[in-house]
């Protein structure tokens, strides 16, 4: 064979391996030539800042953990008190947040750290304090209380002396609406808890300071009094805030959380299984929230839509 016979050869040679390689390709190899890497892009790994005592934003924060990790991140809950939180945002300790209150409870930290946090919107706009009465009441507002104090054993139910909603009674709710002759017994959140269960058991009406979100709106059949002059506040909304960094790094994430909803009767629900479980020192809620998500799939499922 001559020169140009085996050159010949070995061209045709080069054009079928050549062939036979694209074919593989457009058959499913893993490589993406055309991207230039694999077709499993590693997903970032981020970190949610959780507000210490603050049960629904560690509801949503243990909610989008499970949710991202399913979609192949690394998801880290750290918790600190509220201010911190948002530092930590601010200087990328944090990749997100997701309770933050406006536009009241914490309008001084989105002024502060506005310029270097990204506010993702609310998620939630049903967030206030409130005084709640068994659902069968014979009240609906607290204009109608004073007169029907002798069916609640001209008793309110309060939680802890030093709270803010206690305050927000004593000063404001009670004077406005002529409660002054109803006993206003504080003492702790768990022991108002107990009384609202045992009165509820017992058929009894009942008047206790709430606040939502709170799970006893799932767990028990309760309703808000109306408060037609706000004293205690109008409702707010809790919002998501996240690093700057956060679209860059994590663009679907980002995306997801810019459009993520949670009513209040999905939220109650959710916390309601972590925190009226009847387990005991629980630190770790991935089983239960995992419990949670497999009862609620179609809702979980909008969260990645």
């Amino acid at each position: 064979m001559n020169k140009r016979h085996i050159f010949g050869a070995l061209a045709l040679s080069v054009t079928a391996a050549l062939a036979l390689t694209g074919c593989a390709s457009d058959g499913g190899s893993t490589d993406s030539g055309d991207t230039g890497g694999s077709t499993t892009e590693e997903k970032a790994s981020l970190t949610i800042g959780v507000f210490n005592g603050w049960p629904e934003g560690e509801a949503a924060s243990y909610l989008w953990k499970l949710v991202l990790e399913d979609q192949g991140y690394t998801v880290d809950l750290q918790y600190a008190d509220a201010g911190p939180v948002f530092s930590g945002v601010a200087d990328g300790s944090y990749d997100l947040a997701l309770d933050g209150w406006l536009p009241f409870t914490h309008a001084d930290y989105f002024e502060e750290f506005g310029n270097d946090i990204v506010d993702l919107g609310s998620w939630n706009d049903d967030a206030k304090l409130t005084i709640a009465v068994n659902a069968d009441a014979p009240v609906d507002s607290l204009t109608e209380l004073a007169e029907k104090a002798d069916e609640f054993d001209n008793r309110l139910i309060g939680i802890e002396p030093g709270a803010g909603l206690t305050k927000a009674t004593q000063e404001n709710a009670i004077p406005t609406y002529g409660l002054e002759g109803m006993d206003f017994i504080t003492s702790s959140t768990p022991a108002m808890l107990a009384e609202l269960e045992s009165k509820l058991d017992a058929g009894e009406n009942v008047v206790v300071t709430l606040w939502r979100p709170h799970w006893a709106y799932d767990a028990f059949d309760i309703k808000d009094l109306e408060d037609p002059e706000l004293t205690l506040g109008e409702a707010e909304s809790i919002h998501t805030i996240a690093a700057t960094t956060l679209e860059e790094d994590a663009p679907e994430v980002f995306q997801w959380l810019s459009t993520f909803s949670m009513s209040s009767d999905v939220l109650f629900s959710l916390e309601n299984a972590m925190y009226n479980s009847g387990e005991e020192d629980v630190s770790d809620y991935t089983d239960i929230v995992r419990a949670w998500m497999d009862e609620n799939q179609d809702y979980v499922a909008t969260l990645t839509e």
